[in-house]
């Protein structure tokens, strides 16, 4: 069956950075147009990123956009998200989406 799991979630400064990893399995992988989507606290989920199969085109919101960088490895069927310049706004449970399932995710949290 699909599994998505996610890792690399933290707590870090403003300022700082945090790479998060989905390792996926159950499906093909190197086929699915896979995202990232979080949850702020005590809000809905929000798109964060999206990443073509093949990694020829990528997506984000404007809220991370100049920031974050989503990219895949296809050998190792894994999702991955570069987060720079972290806001405390960008404080949420991270995660990634795929051949329509979600994993369980990742917590980050911005605080001085």
């Amino acid at each position: 069956q699909v599994q998505l799991v996610e890792s690399g979630g933290g707590l870090v400064q403003p300022g700082g950075s945090l790479r998060l990893s989905c390792a996926a399995s159950g499906f093909a992988f190197s086929r699915q147009y896979m995202s990232w989507v979080r949850q702020p606290p005590g809000k809905g989920l929000e798109w964060v990123s999206s990443i073509h199969s093949d990694g020829s085109n990528t997506a984000y919101a404007d809220s991370v956009k100049g920031r974050f960088t989503i990219s895949r490895d296809n050998a190792k069927n894994t999702l991955y998200l570069q987060m720079n310049s972290l806001k405390p706004e960008d404080t949420a449970l991270y995660y990634c989406t795929g051949a329509g399932s979600r994993g369980q995710g990742t917590q980050v949290t911005v605080s001085s």
